[in-house]
C-alpha cells in the first residue's frame, strides 16, 4: 500500500483579521502569504532513498554562501529566505526551476499550520506552566516561587520532567485542522479559521490535514 503525499506549500504569516459565518457569528481568521513555491532540487528514489521537493519561498536581500548560491545559480531563480523539503507533488513530475502555487490547495478543506512560536524569554513557572500562585498576605515571601522541587533522602534528586523556569516560546509548533475559509492562488493568499504560530512576518509550513 502506497502512502499519499500530502499537499505542501510555504508561506509567510500576514496577520489577523475576522470574518463572519453564515449564522452571522464573528469568527477570528488567519491571513498567510501562501506560494509561488520555486522547485530548488528534486530527490528521488534512486539517488537520495526518498521522493521529496527541496523548495524556496520568499527572496532574500542576503548574499547567500557558496553552496546555496550554486543552487540557487544552477536553477535560475533569486536566493530563497527560507527552504524546506516538502513532499513531491502527487501526479505531477516538475523538474528543478519550476515553480507552484496556491491553486495546488484546490478543494482542500482543512490544513495544518507548522511555524516558530513568539519568543517569551526566561519565564518562571507561573507563565510558563500555569501554575498556581502562592498566599499574598502580609510577610508572605512565596507568591510566585516555584516551591518544592525535589524529595527527601530518597532518591535525594530532581526529576526529570520536573516543571521548572525556563525558555518560554520560541519554538516548533504545529496547530492542526484549521478550516480554510478562503484560497486565492491569483493573490497568493490563504485565509484559515483561527490562530496559527509566530508573529506577524514569521514563516510557515502549509500542509494538507489527513
Amino acid at each position: 500500500m502506497t502512502r499519499r503525499m500530502r499537499k505542501t506549500i510555504l508561506g509567510r504569516k500576514l496577520g489577523t483579521s475576522q470574518r463572519y459565518d453564515e449564522a452571522g457569528n464573528r469568527v477570528q481568521v488567519t491571513l498567510i502569504e501562501a506560494g509561488p513555491c520555486t522547485i530548488l532540487q528534486v530527490k528521488t528514489q534512486e539517488t537520495e532513498g526518498y521522493e521529496a521537493l527541496q523548495v524556496g519561498f520568499g527572496d532574500s536581500s542576503k548574499e547567500p554562501k557558496k553552496p546555496r548560491a550554486g543552487l540557487f545559480e544552477k536553477v535560475g531563480c533569486a536566493a530563497k529566505r527560507f527552504i524546506r523539503e516538502v513532499p513531491s507533488v502527487e501526479g505531477a513530475a516538475l523538474p528543478a526551476g519550476e515553480s507552484f502555487d496556491l491553486s495546488l490547495f484546490e478543494g482542500v478543506a482543512s490544513v495544518d499550520v507548522s511555524g516558530v512560536s513568539k519568543g517569551k524569554g526566561f519565564q518562571g513557572t507561573v507563565k510558563r506552566w500555569n501554575h498556581a500562585i502562592g498566599p499574598k498576605s502580609h510577610g508572605s515571601k512565596s507568591k510566585r516561587n516555584v516551591g518544592s522541587t525535589g524529595m527527601h533522602q530518597d532518591p535525594g534528586r530532581v526529576v526529570k520532567g520536573k516543571k521548572m523556569p525556563g525558555q518560554h516560546g520560541n519554538a516548533n509548533v504545529k496547530v492542526r485542522n484549521l478550516q480554510v475559509v478562503s484560497a486565492d492562488a491569483e493573490q497568493n493568499l490563504l485565509v484559515v479559521e483561527g490562530s496559527v504560530p509566530g508573529p506577524a512576518g514569521g514563516y510557515l509550513t502549509i500542509e494538507e490535514s489527513l
